[in-house]
């Protein structure tokens, strides 16, 4: 019997699907309905607490309303007035004139890059009084360092524009009896804010300002000491450290320490004693010769004329020997905490802040990410009885940058966040040579054809069509994926593995840092699809190609979708007309036992015009 659907059935579907997309209604982003943006959102929230996430980078939209809170002003504004422009496209590689001009500008416009400072506040202020006042001041500060850029067209980083991560930065320099800046060694100079170390003799002339150069073991020791000179001049105390390389010392110190344990177990115990003794008299020795050396270092300074500076060391600190340069760093009266020395560690995000604290307590403390922005509150952690560190949030300041390319280069800004990967991809490939990117990634780079200059740099298309088609990173249409071969370049570039330092000023860059020479063999011969894949959109073909394709011997064919013989063309040959004659009999024969042409799709047939 057939399965009859009833009266009844239909209306109780219809009824299923009206109760479930009846609950479905339209989205109002205000309550009143209006077509209205506002700033009265009474959703329950409390828009007053504590809000520790980093913002360095808002849309003009997210920019009016953060200022428009910072301020307590209430607006209106109609929605759908929406206007469609064409932005030019910005490669980000500036010329050498140019380069020079911004270069200029920074340092005659240096003084106008400050921090926001904190209000002055007395035990009579509330808390309400006080927050107002923050406000008042953070705005006043955001709206000149806009007018600074709008006037003197110069560009900058986009600096921390949450108001929470600068009151922790205001609290650690309250705390601390020394601020050290933690730089990044390959660029001390753009990590480096001079107006910080202004701020912190304004909070307190007895604190003191240092700069720890971390991830020194990228430069060599030629590099070290220019930079150590060059600090020199400026009388401004530096070290030099690597969190990556005392935490690679302290792994085979614990495995050399294991070994020794065990081969004690087995010596005899004289032999053990005899071990200690000679340990024993090679510490006495090398305190015998740091003694002589300090000892001359004094005889200098006094002839010198009691000059109490002392030269900045080229060398790379032990974590034993940065702890102990902090107990001794701060002579003046502890007013903050009584008997104990307090270390205020701030810098940007990612320059390993985390790292150089678990360095010097040889066992992790603190979370550690390559995401800039890890740490969100300040902690205080404690070195020794009388030494203490406090870790601040990594924080974007305001510095002056030839390009936005350079701040995603530099690490100060996420290269997962990135929206445009040409401008940083250009710029790279203007610091790193061809050849050692083609040495360090095994690929070969198009070369300039045509009228191009043939020793210019590469372009980004060129690189990471290259890149993507080694590495497989193909998209649905079979092209490489450019996106996600910038991401691995640029990571690279900023883990280390693609190594560019720069140079102080009044030092030759070329001279400063040298690249290898070419390690591998150059191609000389490119396959054929590779060569199609890595060919940029729109360029010619060479006279090569086009001649190749031009007078290729191949024979004319007519297509048909089913059999390829065509009984009423003539045979260009005695073997093609007699092996057409047989295929037209046995075609014609087929009820008789004759063999069918087999059939193919015609896409798997010519799949070779398919070739992008």
């Amino acid at each position: 019997m057939p399965n009859v659907k009833t009266k009844a059935d239909k209306s109780l579907g219809k009824a299923l699907i009206n109760d479930r997309f009846k609950k479905r209604g339209k989205k109002k982003t205000v309550d009143n309905g209006s077509m209205f943006h506002t700033t009265e959102v009474k959703d329950g929230y409390d828009w007053g607490r504590l809000n520790l996430q980093s913002v360095t980078e808002e849309s003009s939209f997210q920019d009016f309303l953060r200022t428009a809170e910072l301020a307590g002003k209430e607006f209106q504004a109609e929605k759908l007035n929406i206007a469609f422009v064409n932005v030019k496209k910005d490669f980000g590689v500036l010329s050498e004139a140019e380069r020079r001009e911004a270069e200029q500008k920074h340092r005659d416009k240096k003084s106008l890059l400050t921090i926001p400072r904190r209000p002055k506040w007395t035990s009579e202020t509330t808390p309400e009084e006080l927050q107002q006042l923050e406000n008042e001041s953070f705005l006043n500060w955001r709206r000149s360092l806009a007018l600074l850029q709008e006037n003197e067209d110069l560009q900058m980083t986009p600096y921390e524009k949450n108001l929470d991560f600068w009151r922790q930065l205001w609290r650690v320099i309250e705390r601390s009896d020394v601020i050290v800046q933690i730089v990044d060694a390959r660029n001390p100079l753009l990590f480096r804010n001079e107006d910080l170390e202004k701020y912190v003799k304004e909070v307190g002339q007895e604190k003191g300002n240092m700069i720890l150069i971390n991830k020194s073991d990228f430069l060599t020791d030629d590099q070290r000491r220019k930079w150590a000179e060059f600090f020199d001049q400026r009388e401004i105390r530096v070290v030099f450290f690597s969190a990556l390389q005392a935490r690679e010392s302290a792994d085979l110190a614990d495995v050399e320490e294991e070994e020794n344990e065990e081969e004690e177990v087995e010596s005899s115990p004289a032999k053990a004693l005899m071990e200690k003794i000679d340990k024993v008299e090679e510490e006495m020795t090398q305190l015998e010769e740091d003694l002589s050396k300090m000892l001359k270092q004094e005889e200098v300074l006094k002839e010198k004329g009691g000059n109490s500076w002392k030269k900045n060391n080229p060398d790379i600190l032990s974590p034993e020997e940065l702890i102990e340069l902090f107990q001794h760093i701060h002579q003046h009266p502890k007013k903050v905490t009584e008997g104990i020395t307090t270390i205020g560690l701030v810098g940007y995000p990612n320059v390993g802040k985390s790292s150089t604290i678990n360095a010097l307590l040889t066992e992790k403390k603190v979370s550690v990410s390559a995401t800039p922005g890890k740490t969100k509150h300040f902690q205080t952690l404690f070195l020794q009885k009388d030494l203490m560190l406090c870790d601040c949030p990594g924080l974007v300041m305001p510095s002056f940058v030839l390009t936005k390319a350079e701040m995603i280069l530099n690490g100060i800004l996420p290269i997962d966040q990135m929206r445009d990967h040409v401008s940083p991809i250009n710029q790279l490939c203007v610091y790193i040579p061809r050849h050692v990117l083609e040495d360090r990634y095994g690929i070969m780079i198009p070369k300039p054809t045509g009228m191009d200059d043939p020793d210019r740099a590469p372009h980004s298309e060129e690189l990471l069509l290259a890149y993507g088609y080694n590495r497989g990173f193909m998209t649905a249409n079979g092209q490489p994926d450019q996106a996600k071969g910038a991401r691995y370049i640029l990571k690279d570039f900023v883990n280390g593995k693609l190594l560019y330092a720069y140079a102080p000023p009044g030092h030759v860059q070329e001279e400063f840092h040298t690249f290898p020479e070419r390690q591998r063999t150059e191609r000389t011969h490119i396959p054929p699809q590779e060569k199609r894949a890595t060919r940029l959109p729109g360029t010619a073909m060479t006279e090569e190609e086009f001649d190749a394709i031009y007078f290729s011997n191949s024979s004319a064919e007519a297509y048909a979708k089913g059999r390829k013989t065509m009984p009423h063309i003539r045979p260009l040959s005695a073997s093609s007309s007699t092996q057409s004659l047989d295929s037209v009999h046995m075609a014609g024969k087929s009820w008789k036992g004759g063999k069918k042409e087999k059939r193919v799709k015609l896409r798997k047939q010519y799949a070779h015009l398919d070739q992008h």
